[in-house]
């Protein structure tokens, strides 16, 4: 397998590249710093187990946080990420729904000035909050102006993901034929609400939506037991191994399992690949690297029935299961171009 991750044969799609924008002029609101006090604590968990040989190649400004669109397009010409789905961050929670992080315009601007590498994803949160019809006002503007495909629903800053309430978002998105990436598991950063983002709570959303593209962000963490079994059941929920990938690196049998039992209940063609990068070009070393080279050891196999990870399956997880879903031709890649 060649080492250059730019020229390999996976087409990779990122559906969740976070734009955080100025932080400056709201981190003064309790909810913020409350949001990054969290942060300190989560790397914990992200980075322990980290192998020396990983840092082997990286360059300094890899490890630099930035807000600026041209180091994330310099991490994905490195590592051989075609397509970034640009996520704008709302977390309008932290600032007591006066202000959000980074704007659909601000995220806009930065699509169209390469449009062959972003794509637009407009964050439509909070639904509830903000008004369902304003926010069906918002969805259609971006589908029918913009040709938006893909659309991110953060539930912690909002309502449960089967709040009777959002029905109508949810007809209108599969009426639309969107992609829809919810954020489900816990919510990570407080002040969000765990309790509003638990898996299971898709099941209700599935049935009476068969159709809507549901991508069920970070495996349902750390209920991904209970997502592999919705997304069983319901052939329009898809999982995504965003945030969770680096384990491959860290901690290789847990990441291992979260991957095999996706396998073996959930099948390759339904899971997504994703980097959750948030201005650091190690986030998306770590997750091209998690998934390119990781292999489920024999003796899990063999005890757990999980099968092993093929090429075939990684180019599915990579970007052609994604890519089937927003009509992207991935026999081509884009990196460089």
């Amino acid at each position: 397998m060649t080492t250059d991750f730019a020229t390999d044969d996976y087409f990779k799609i990122d559906p969740e590249p976070h734009l955080i924008g100025d932080m400056e002029p709201i981190n003064h609101f309790p909810g913020v710093q409350m949001w990054w006090k969290a942060i300190e604590a989560i790397k914990r968990p992200l980075l322990t187990g980290t192998p020396p040989e990983f840092f082997d190649g990286m360059e300094e400004w890899e490890m630099i946080k930035t807000a600026d669109p041209g180091s994330l397009l310099k991490a994905m010409d490195k590592y051989g990420v075609d397509i970034a789905c640009l996520l704008p961050e709302s977390m309008m929670d932290t600032t007591g729904y006066t202000s959000r992080w980074c704007s659909n315009g601000e995220m806009a601007k930065i699509v169209e000035s390469n449009p062959q590498r972003f794509m637009y994803q407009p964050n439509i949160s909070p639904i509830k909050h903000k008004g369902v019809k304003n926010t069906i006002w918002e969805l259609e503007y971006w589908v029918k102006e913009k040709g938006a495909k893909i659309f991110k629903f953060y539930p912690p800053e909002d309502t449960y993901i089967n709040d009777p309430d959002l029905w109508p978002f949810y007809r209108k998105a599969e009426e639309l034929d969107i992609v829809l990436d919810i954020h489900t598991g816990f919510c990570w950063v407080p002040p969000g609400k765990s309790k509003h983002a638990v898996p299971l709570q898709l099941d209700d959303v599935a049935r009476d939506f068969p159709d809507l593209k549901i991508n069920a962000f970070h495996m349902g963490y750390p209920y991904c037991d209970d997502l592999n079994m919705i997304a069983m059941g319901h052939p329009n929920v898809y999982v995504s191994l965003s945030l969770l990938v680096p384990w491959a690196l860290s901690a290789p049998r847990k990441f291992a399992k979260i991957i095999g039992e996706a396998l073996r209940w959930v099948g390759p063609e339904k899971i997504i690949w994703g980097c959750d990068y948030a201005g650091f070009g190690a986030q998306i070393r770590s997750a091209v690297m998690g998934l390119r080279d990781f292999q489920i050891p024999e003796d899990m196999q063999k005890e757990y029935g999980y099968p092993a990870i093929t090429d075939e399956d990684r180019k599915l997880i990579f970007g052609v299961n994604l890519g089937r879903l927003l009509g992207v031709d991935t026999s081509q890649r884009r990196v460089g171009s």
